[in-house]
């Protein structure tokens, strides 16, 4: 199993990787044109649509690294059982907006079919928006991956209370 969360650490990491590169590249170009005085048609939006998959790929990675907001003090705080009823009921949520997420997602797809980009008329709305469902699943994977860590921390005897600095 650690195999298994090692390699999708680095899989969720490579493709945010490419993305950011592949932005940063791509602004780099569409701003030495427009400086150039030959701006290019598609720079706008191919940079928007890079953004929009580092944001969601990216929070894959984020929920991956259980770096997304939350108040687990106030679940470690609970009496034991407290604690495991909460983790389950919170993963619950969460699996059933990202379910709902991902099949509004692909229902969404098929309402885009026959759109495509305003600039790259060759590439249809849909690719680009494949984005959605592909990315709830991926969270999906990655709550899943995550959730025995959650229960055996809400199973522990003794409440983890994290203190910083002096009383």
């Amino acid at each position: 199993m650690m195999r298994l969360r090692q390699w999708y650490e680095r899989f969720l990491e490579s493709i945010v990787i490419v993305l950011m590169v592949t932005l940063a590249v791509e602004v780099l170009v569409g701003v030495t044109y427009r400086k150039l005085g030959m701006s290019l048609a598609w720079y706008d939006e191919i940079a928007s649509v890079l953004l929009a998959w580092l944001t969601y790929y990216g929070a894959a990675l984020a929920a991956y690294k259980g770096a997304h907001i939350g108040v687990p003090e106030l679940v470690r705080l609970m009496p034991r059982a407290w604690r495991v009823a909460t983790v389950y009921v919170g993963e619950l949520f969460v699996f059933a907006f990202l379910i709902l997420l991902a099949w509004t997602g692909v229902s969404v797809l098929d309402v885009l079919a026959t759109d495509t980009l305003v600039s790259l008329p060759k590439i249809p709305v849909s690719y680009t928006q494949s984005v959605i469902p592909i990315a709830s699943v991926m969270i999906i994977i990655a709550e899943a991956l995550h959730l025995p860590e959650r229960l055996a921390e809400a199973r522990a005897d003794e409440p983890v209370i994290v203190t910083t600095g002096d009383p």
